[in-house]
């Protein structure tokens, strides 16, 4: 049967040994801490420590002195909710003219007609069928242009 491990006496070297718990409380076992103080026992509880008056504000100007206001930029931002490009004309606001206009289309060859392209070509369709999809304007990206003066309003990308 296996017991208790020894105790060890031996305390920390250069340093004296901890006292008992009964050396620890005096001669006088009566004057142990309580966990907590009885009703009837009033503790004193430190007031809260004052902060010094700091105002968030600078304080208004005085009569006499030249008021000064800060130089304020206005940018005007357009925005159009819910506005989707796709592959059909939408209406748009036109930031460059500022008219409101229907966009005009330009197809682009993006990601989906030169993955196409390569899957075809993978799959047997080396002799210039693997170019079909560059002909095919349903696998081409969508760039929206203003018709009035040719800006670039919008891109709808397949992929």
């Amino acid at each position: 049967m296996a017991s208790a491990p020894p105790q060890e006496t031996s305390a920390f070297v250069g340093h004296p040994p901890l006292p008992s718990y009964e050396e620890a409380l005096g001669s006088n076992p009566q004057s142990r801490p309580m966990p907590y103080a009885p009703a009837d026992m009033k503790t004193s509880v430190p007031p809260y420590p004052t902060q010094a008056y700091s105002p968030m504000y600078p304080p208004p100007p005085q009569q006499g002195q030249p008021v000064t206001s800060p130089v304020v930029s206005v940018q005007t931002v357009y925005v159009q909710p819910g506005l989707v490009f796709g592959n059909v004309p939408v209406q748009a606001h036109c930031p460059v003219c500022a008219q409101n206009v229907i966009t005009r289309l330009e197809y682009t060859s993006g990601a989906l007609a030169w993955l196409s392209c390569a899957g075809l070509a993978i799959f047997g369709c080396i002799y210039g069928c693997c170019l079909i999809p560059f002909c095919v304007d349903s696998l081409k990206d969508v760039t929206h242009h203003c018709p009035n003066c040719s800006s670039a309003l919008g891109v709808y990308r397949r992929m």
